[in-house]
């Protein structure tokens, strides 16, 4: 199966009459039941990632379970749609892009599998390059390095400024340990993220606030809609990554669950 992680505003995403899951893992339940159903002809396993009614902050968010449970459900292949500040004033809000690169500004979240056993994992690049490619034509930036920070606070003006020096693109909050997480479980993983709002030391003014990054989330969710499902369209789930070919084995315990 292909699996949809849904960020900030995409609570749903298959159509009715999907089936619904609900799994246990070693590390609790996920943050909601998984729905699948067939999107573009492909089998498609739906989580929410803040949950139904979003009751997880990013930084709640249970990340070890959400992955854990996608991977037993048989889906090796995760696109995850995210919300994003920019701070590029370039690139402004209702922009579309495929981050490359990440680079980590979280703390204190639990974040690997590996909790002994001397275990390294290659993350030099930390997206799928298939699945990249599969949304490349449909998005309006193929390029970005996202920061990701802890959260639930929105950044200052002075860090953003600062990120923004850094030659950074856009600012997130949930892309890790989600990316890491896919990455050690050997799954093909990839965001597609929506610009909601220029981020607050790119523009003048009041500063990011909630109610506006949900309003423009809505705004352009049937865009981003369409855009998952071309990706969805154009994606082989069986077709063979490297992403799957880590020099780690995979965490202990990790069993199918018959759906």
């Amino acid at each position: 199966m292909i699996g949809v992680i849904g960020g900030t505003g995409l609570y749903r995403f298959l159509p009715g009459g999907s089936r619904q899951r609900i799994v246990d893992t070693p590390y609790g339940r996920p943050s909601a039941p998984i729905t699948v159903g067939e999107v573009a002809g492909r089998e498609v396993a739906f989580l929410p990632r803040h949950g139904r009614g979003h009751e997880f902050s990013p930084h709640t968010v249970p990340y070890r379970a959400n992955l854990w449970a996608l991977r037993s459900l048989g889906v090796r292949k995760v696109l995850a749609p995210c919300a994003v500040g920019s701070l590029d004033p370039a690139a402004g809000p209702g922009t579309i892009a495929i981050p490359e690169q990440l680079v980590d500004r979280t703390s204190g979240r639990a974040s690997t599998y590996f909790d002994g056993g001397g275990v390294h994992v290659s993350f030099a690049d930390p997206y799928c390059p298939t699945l990249r490619a599969a949304a490349a034509p449909h998005v309006d930036r193929a390029s970005s390095t996202m920061v990701v920070i802890e959260g639930p606070r929105f950044s200052t003006r002075a860090e953003s400024r600062w990120y923004a020096a850094q030659g950074w693109d856009l600012v997130n909050m949930t892309g890790l340990p989600e990316a890491a997480l896919a990455r050690e479980l050997k799954l093909c993983y990839a965001s597609i993220a929506l610009v909601t709002d220029l981020d607050a030391g790119i523009e003048a003014g009041t500063g990011v606030r909630t109610e506006d990054v949900l309003a423009e989330f809505s705004r352009n969710l049937p865009r981003l809609t369409d855009v998952l499902t071309e990706t969805i369209a154009a994606t082989d789930p069986a077709a063979p990554c490297d992403c799957a070919a880590g020099d780690h084995d995979l965490p202990a315990g990790l069993d199918p669950v018959r759906i």
